[in-house]
């Protein structure tokens, strides 16, 4: 049974001579012998618990909102930018060993050694990105006569950029995407 509480009181507002600068009152009016017309809620809520009693049973329930949402939303994100960066990545492997290959195969005394030194020159590039020999594929093509003077070389190198974080699965590795790079050198003709 809820505790006994008397009806509240009509109250009569008395209204004294107000004293005013202006047009702006200096006091505002007050009930007769009950305080400021705020007092009573004010004593109505501190008997009941507090203004907050009704939130007391929620009461943690914004971390836990925050750290499920956060863990939910954010693991995605890390994961779309640290993908981002392995194909950013791959992007200045490809770039850098094409035009690597390419120099180096110019400045070769002989055809067999040019394509030794550019594929090794290309793999060294790759290396230094992390990635392994497996993943790319180094296409040289000559338009005339390999390493004649004045005949072009074209570099291309394409590599598989796999997913991070996912180590292989039964010999299959997942690819994010494929890069490639080309690269072009003419050979000087009065080498």
């Amino acid at each position: 049974m809820p505790p006994y509480r008397p009806e509240p009181r009509a109250s009569t507002v008395v209204r004294a001579a107000k004293p005013t600068m202006g047009s702006v009152p200096l006091e505002g009016p007050r009930r007769a012998g009950r305080g400021a017309p705020w007092t009573g809620r004010f004593r109505r809520l501190m008997s009941e618990g507090g203004p907050d009693a009704e939130y007391d049973a929620e009461q943690g329930g914004a971390v836990v909102e925050f750290i499920f949402l956060g863990v939910l939303l954010l693991i995605p994100v890390v994961y779309l930018v640290l993908t981002v960066g392995q194909l950013q990545g791959g992007s200045f492997a490809v770039v850098g060993a094409a035009d690597q290959a390419a120099k180096v195969f110019v400045d070769a005394p002989t055809t067999e050694e040019a394509h030794a030194r550019a594929r090794a020159a290309a793999l060294l590039t790759l290396s230094d990105f992390d990635f392994a020999e497996e993943q790319a594929s180094i296409d040289i093509t000559c338009d005339a006569e390999c390493l004649a003077p004045g005949s072009s070389v074209q570099v291309v190198v394409r590599l598989d950029v796999p997913l991070p974080l996912l180590p292989e699965l039964l010999g299959s590795n997942p690819s994010a995407a494929t890069v490639d790079a080309v690269a072009v050198q003419i050979v000087e003709r009065f080498g």
